[in-house]
């Protein structure tokens, strides 16, 4: 997002829903710039209460980009993660479609033909240069429309003290985990690991489970396979083991969310959870600063499999015409500079080949590293199938039910699988 060359433009929405959008523009409506082409672009804040919202990442862009295009202005809105969405669909329905979006999809919107594809777009550098496993995860109809972001993965986190006071080491297997939560349980901790599995993201919580049982959400071919032998097997060894022994917690498993875990596991309470790279940054802004270390989630045997990434995209909606700009704009996006300070700056992995090896060279990025390693063996939602939005709503409402005491693993994924057809 650029600035504004007078002055910047913050606009507070003093709505119900107290939303902050920011909007920033670079160049003013005068007639100097009579001739020059405008940019609109909506982007996702990915700020907290701590580090502020991504105005000012998009603002350096911007005025940067502006410097060597002085044709092109660069007008920018930021919203809320959970806005954002139903912000550009209320535009696309009015016929204002922005020419660039920054959020979590794309699938919809390539499948009615409004976007440009990369290959429209892109260089052909900038194009091969996006992490392999990110690129073809942004594929629909056999091109690519979404343009990777952000790009994120799930660690186990494990408390470092709970874990030398019970002298066990992080696990490896679910054997391991199994006997460091009893053992974590025995000396008085709340939650010897949390498995969230609430309605907020459960969808998260359940593919990193499944694929470390060697299963996940589709088969080898891409299609849906909910009710594989792996993923049954997972779900009952979830259900028979750290739910029916009281590892999980004192709130039961479908009615933990994600944000309710991470904070225990940042007020000490638990000693394990899966959560995303974020969580650093959280437990550096929290006065009580627990000590951590990061594994990949054990896999059933200790073999290596699929670690559960998440990505976020960006995409160019043809409706203004203005492809040559945008493959210009999103060219010099797609720098290694403003591709890694994205990712440093929120705990995110960046989404460039050479951005990914310097910061797995580089100390300073030390924390990422585990994060890093994940980048070349990641397993993203099904993302590409229309249907994906339907599917993760039945994950959030059902998956809980397949855990609990009496509960049946294979009909609860059955019940899931009817959502995907």
């Amino acid at each position: 997002m650029a600035v504004p060359r007078r002055a910047r433009i913050m606009v507070t929405m003093a709505a119900a829903l107290g939303l902050t959008v920011g909007v920033s523009g670079c160049g003013a409506d005068t007639a100097a710039d009579a001739g020059s082409i405008t940019l609109t672009v909506v982007a996702t804040n990915y700020g907290d209460s701590v580090h502020k919202n991504s105005l000012g990442y998009w603002d350096r862009v911007g005025l940067a980009f502006q410097s060597t295009h002085p044709g092109i202005r660069v007008v920018t809105k930021v919203y809320p993660a959970d806005t954002v969405d139903a912000k550009v669909a209320e535009l696309v329905k009015r016929g204002k479609a922005p020419d660039i979006v920054q959020t979590g999809s794309y699938a919809e919107y390539a499948s009615k033909g409004l976007l440009y594809s990369a290959d429209e777009l892109l260089s052909i550098p900038v194009q091969a240069g996006f992490v392999p496993s990110l690129a073809q995860a942004g594929e629909a109809q056999n091109a690519q429309y979404g343009l990777p972001f952000t790009a994120s993965t799930r660690l186990l986190y494990y408390n470092k003290d709970l874990f030398q006071q019970a002298g066990l080491k992080p696990p490896t297997t679910w054997q391991e985990l199994l006997v460091a939560a009893r053992v974590l349980k025995a000396q008085g901790v709340k939650y010897p690991i949390a498995v969230p599995l609430g309605p907020e993201e459960a969808e998260a919580e359940t593919l990193m489970w499944l694929l470390a049982g060697e299963g996940g959400y589709t088969d080898d071919a891409g299609s849906y396979d909910f009710t594989a032998d792996a993923n049954v097997s997972t779900l009952n060894w979830l259900k028979s083991n750290l739910v029916a022994e009281g590892l999980t917690g004192p709130v039961a498993p479908g009615k933990l969310n994600g944000s309710q875990a991470l904070k225990a596991f940042v007020d000490g309470d638990a000693a394990m959870v899966n959560a995303p790279l974020s969580l650093m940054r959280q437990i550096e802004d929290s006065t009580l600063n627990v000590p951590y270390g990061t594994v990949p989630l054990p896999s059933r045997t200790g073999k290596t499999v699929p670690t559960m990434g998440t990505a976020d995209w960006t995409i160019a909606f043809k409706q203004r015409g203005h492809r040559e700009q945008i493959g210009q704009f999103l060219d010099f996006l797609y720098g290694d500079k403003y591709v890694t300070e994205q990712a440093a700056e929120y705990q995110l992995l960046p989404v460039t080949v050479t951005a990914s090896n310097a910061m797995r060279a580089d100390k300073r990025y030390r924390s990422l590293w585990n994060g890093l390693d994940t980048l070349t063996n990641m397993d993203l939602y099904p993302l590409s199938d229309t249907n994906w939005a339907r599917v993760a709503t039945a994950i959030r409402s059902k998956i809980g039910a397949s855990v609990k005491p009496g509960g049946d693993p294979e009909a609860v994924l059955a019940s899931i699988a009817k959502a995907a057809r």
